[in-house]
């Protein structure tokens, strides 16, 4: 594993739903600047793991810490503390529990994409951007109230304008964004979160619904914004070849457990994993 600094760090992260666990004690790191892509089969607790991270889900227990600070913690208490059936339910008793909310998440400098496309239907192209873009306006509400913030709206209708133009959306600013091919509404979801100016960008299955022509062209998309805005990715997603092609370390999870971590060419020749993908005989 790399020797960079930690942006993303989870330890011990279960999330269990009534007698059912989702995610088991799970633990991985996200180095500062690299691609790391989170793997497993349908099921198998991706999204789950993504939704206790980004506080959509409080976890049942376990911390998540963001730059080296705690950002999310909890431990089995209430109802939980006598049905908990994970690991480590005592670890992290003696500290508060923290959960954030998705906003305040975001405010941090984390953004996420679905796998479903969660754009505002009803807004344009230009509007989607603008609207995220707000998220780190400089104003208050006396400025706001006074109509002295004409300038920094100004700032952020720019910014938007570039950040379109940078993504070749510029052109479908005032379409609606749900009128856009499926490709381009993938894009436009990846620009409205980089309006945000994200440290951390977690991607959840960016290809899905894409041809093979859109999905490399994908690949080679998420890697320049990488390289160009200083981020770092965290992925869920099912094609292989753009997995394998993207990614600087792997993580899999089945049955919401891990069952390997690696580099692509360890994890191509990963028994386990091929196992999980595919099926193990009962014979």
């Amino acid at each position: 594993m790399s020797e960079k600094n930690i942006v993303l760090h989870v330890e011990n992260v279960t999330m269990q739903f009534g007698g059912v666990i989702a995610v088991n004690n799970l633990s991985l790191d996200v180095p500062e600047g690299e691609i790391i892509a989170l793997i497993g089969p349908n099921g198998a607790g991706k999204t789950t793991a993504f939704n206790c991270i980004t506080g959509v889900y409080e976890p049942t227990n376990g911390l998540v810490e963001f730059c080296g600070l705690p950002m999310v913690r909890n431990f089995p208490h209430g109802k939980m503390k006598k049905q908990y059936q994970g690991e480590n339910a005592d670890k992290y008793i003696h500290d508060p529990a923290i959960s954030p909310t998705p906003d305040k998440i975001t405010a941090l400098g984390i953004a996420r994409t679905f796998q479903n496309i969660r754009l505002w239907r009803s807004m344009t192209v230009f509007d989607n951007v603008l609207t995220a873009k707000h998220m780190r306006a400089k104003q208050n509400v006396f400025s706001a109230t006074f109509r002295t913030s004409a300038k920094e709206e100004r700032r952020m209708r720019e910014e938007t304008a570039a950040l379109l133009e940078e993504q070749d959306l510029l052109q479908y600013k005032d379409e609606l964004a749900t009128s856009l091919p499926y490709g381009l509404q993938r894009r436009l979801e990846i620009a409205r979160a980089l309006a945000t100016e994200p440290k951390l960008l977690l991607l959840d299955e960016p290809a899905a619904g894409m041809n093979p022509q859109e999905t490399q062209e994908l690949g080679e998309f998420i890697q320049e914004i990488r390289d160009k805005y200083g981020l770092t990715v965290f992925l869920i997603e099912h094609h292989m070849d753009l997995v394998m092609k993207i990614s600087d370390y792997i993580y899999v999870i089945d049955f919401g457990s891990e069952i390997a971590r690696g580099v692509p060419r360890d994890i191509q020749n990963d028994q386990r994993v091929i196992d999980a993908y595919l099926g193990v005989s009962e014979e």
